[in-house]
C-alpha cells in the first residue's frame, strides 16, 4: 500500500507500492517500489513468529537490502499470495522475482530464498484514482515458485465480526522513513464498510477492499501484499491508502 514513485521522487500520500523505479539497469525499471514506511507504531518481531511470511523483492532492486519492496503469505508449499501491483508489471518476467523467508532483518544472511516460476495476476485487477493517486482493485497474485519450501504454510479466510488484527511487514515507520530493516508488527483495529466509504468514497468497494488501522498502528511504505492477519488466518492484503496513519484515512486491504 504505497503509491507509485521514482526512486529520488518525494514519496506520495498514497501508502502502496510503488511499480518503477529509476534505476541504472533496464529490468529495476520495471520492478515495483513501495513508498512510506514501515508498520507504523509497530513492535520489532522475530520472523520464528511467522515462519510462512516472505519478502518479494529482486537482486536487480537495489535500493533496499535482500532487493525488498513488498511482502507475501506462503498458502501452499510453493504458492505465495501477495498483491497485484507488486508484480504486475514484471508478470512477464517472473525470473526477476525472489521469495525469501525467515528474515527478522533484511540485512540477515542467512534467509531462505527462492526464485519464482510464474506471476498470476487476477483478471480483474484495476486501478482508479483518489486525490489524483491511484487505487487499486481486486489486488491480488499469486507468484508460483521454482521448488516447494518445506515451512508451515497459513490459512486464508474472512474477517467475520472480528474488531481487531494484526498487521507484519518490513516497511517503513512513517511517511518520511525509507530506512526501516526489521520486521514489525501491530494491532490495528478492524473499520467498517461505512467507515471506509466515509473516507474514501466510490473508491471504496466493499466487494473486495476491508479496511484497517488507525493513527495508533497502521501499515505503510514497502508494507503492501503483506497479511492483515485475524486469529492467525490472512483476511487482507496491504493494497492501499491515503498516507500511513493519517487520521481520518484508514488503510485499505484486498478482501482474501
Amino acid at each position: 500500500m504505497i503509491s507509485y514513485i521514482h526512486c529520488m521522487a518525494p514519496l506520495s500520500p498514497l501508502r502502496r507500492a510503488a511499480l518503477t523505479a529509476a534505476a541504472a539497469a533496464s529490468l529495476t525499471a520495471l520492478l515495483p517500489v513501495a513508498s512510506a514506511s514501515a508498520v507504523v507504531h509497530g513492535r520489532e518481531v522475530s520472523a520464528a513468529r511467522y515462519p510462512w511470511l516472505g519478502s518479494v523483492g529482486s537482486p536487480f532492486f537495489v535500493l533496499r537490502p535482500a532487493g525488498q519492496f513488498c511482502g507475501g503469505a506462503l498458502t501452499a508449499p510453493d504458492k505465495v499470495l501477495t498483491a497485484a501491483h507488486c508484480v504486475a508489471s514484471v508478470r512477464s518476467l517472473p525470473g526477476v522475482l525472489r521469495v525469501t523467508f525467515g528474515l527478522s532483518d533484511l540485512r540477515d544472511k542467512d534467509g531462505e530464498a527462492v526464485d519464482v516460476k510464474s506471476v498470476w495476476v487476477d483478471p480483474r485487477y484495476r486501478e482508479t484514482k483518489f486525490k489524483g493517486e491511484d487505487v487499486e482493485h481486486h489486488d491480488v497474485a499469486v507468484l508460483t515458485l521454482k521448488r516447494r519450501v518445506n515451512r508451515p504454510t497459513v490459512a486464508t479466510g474472512p474477517a467475520g465480526d472480528a474488531r481487531a488484527g494484526e498487521v507484519v511487514g518490513w516497511g517503513t515507520t512513517s511517511e518520511s522513513d525509507w530506512f526501516n530493516t526489521r520486521l514489525r508488527a501491530a494491532s490495528v483495529p478492524l473499520r467498517g464498510d461505512a467507515a471506509c466509504a466515509a473516507a474514501y468514497g466510490s473508491s471504496f468497494d466493499a466487494s473486495d477492499m476491508v479496511c484497517a488501522g488507525s493513527p495508533a498502528g497502521d501499515t505503510c511504505q514497502f508494507d503492501s501484499g503483506g497479511p492483515l492477519l485475524v486469529n492467525g488466518r490472512v483476511v487482507g492484503l496491504t493494497s492501499w491508502a491515503y498516507g500511513c496513519a493519517r487520521s481520518g484515512y484508514p488503510g485499505v486491504y484486498s478482501r482474501v
